[in-house]
């Protein structure tokens, strides 16, 4: 509904002005007034997070109150299968497609794959600084060295859940920067079980492979530890980004994996120096 001036006024459905029974009944009275409205230059993954609660069939564009387009059902639809589909993408550590998958060359999929490969190769070159600067306590206790792709594969593993669950329930703004408390409090909640389950299950792992006690009790603690630390790292990292005006869905869960990597191996070799009193 346009009003003379060129302003917005409202919105009337077409099923509810034809069955309408009162033929002298103004147009304004079956007008709905309270309406989501976008502008043009709004951010894509922001109106998908929008429209995906709003279940509404045309959206008005409106310039400082005068409508100058609007988006159809089917519109709405693409937008939200190609957020969808561009989250995906870059959760997976590599640029968003142009094409669909089949009719992109090969040298187009090596351009989006290898910068974000050799960023995470950069980034992970530091783990074995890691292991270079703890090589003393390795030779010291051989046997820590069998559980490392066990451990930081848990920290990793662990730090993808959380992260692919909270990018999506912010993309849907289900999750809100004022809600960074709430999401702490709930995947430490959920980290601490985790933890002591994963812990239990590093023990009898430790113990069939006939490790000794103390090996068996930096094993069982450092997966407590990584498992809380990742949830940390997962939850704070997307909101902070977030507040910086960055997609969540940009820093991967593949970058979050190789951050947590490092760290874990820290903690482990700290745990493993303390308990067996190695410097």
């Amino acid at each position: 509904f346009i009003e003379d001036n060129g302003r917005l006024a409202g919105l009337i459905a077409v099923r509810k002005l034809l069955q309408a029974t009162d033929t002298v009944q103004p147009v304004k009275g079956l007008m709905i007034s309270d309406f989501i409205q976008l502008k043009p230059e709004d951010e894509r993954a922001d109106v998908a997070g929008l429209l995906a609660h709003a279940g509404a069939d045309v959206v008005p564009v409106v310039t400082h109150g005068k409508l100058v387009g609007c988006l159809t059902e089917r519109e709405i639809a693409h937008l939200l299968e190609d957020d969808v589909t561009e989250d995906a993408q870059l959760q997976g550590a590599t640029l968003p497609l142009e094409k669909p998958y089949l009719e992109t060359s090969a040298f187009s999929l090596w351009k989006k794959r290898s910068v974000w490969l050799l960023l995470l190769f950069v980034a992970e070159a530091y783990t074995s600084s890691v292991i270079q600067h703890f090589e003393e306590a390795l030779e010291s206790a051989i046997a820590l060295a069998f559980f490392i792709p066990l451990l930081i594969g848990t920290g990793g593993n662990s730090g993808t859940q959380i992260t692919s669950t909270l990018v999506r329930a912010m993309a849907l703004g289900e999750v809100h920067l004022r809600d960074v408390g709430r999401v702490l409090r709930k995947e430490m909640s959920t980290s601490l079980m985790i933890a002591a389950t994963l812990g239990l299950a590093g023990c009898v792992r430790a113990w069939m492979m006939g490790i000794g006690m103390e090996i068996t009790l930096i094993v069982s603690l450092t997966l407590v530890c990584i498992t809380l630390w990742s949830a940390i790292v997962s939850s704070v990292i997307p909101m902070v980004l977030k507040r910086c005006k960055i997609d969540p869905a940009v820093v991967s869960a593949p970058f979050i994996a190789t951050l947590i990597d490092g760290t874990g191996l820290i903690i482990y070799f700290k745990i493993a120096q303390y308990t067996l009193g190695l410097e």
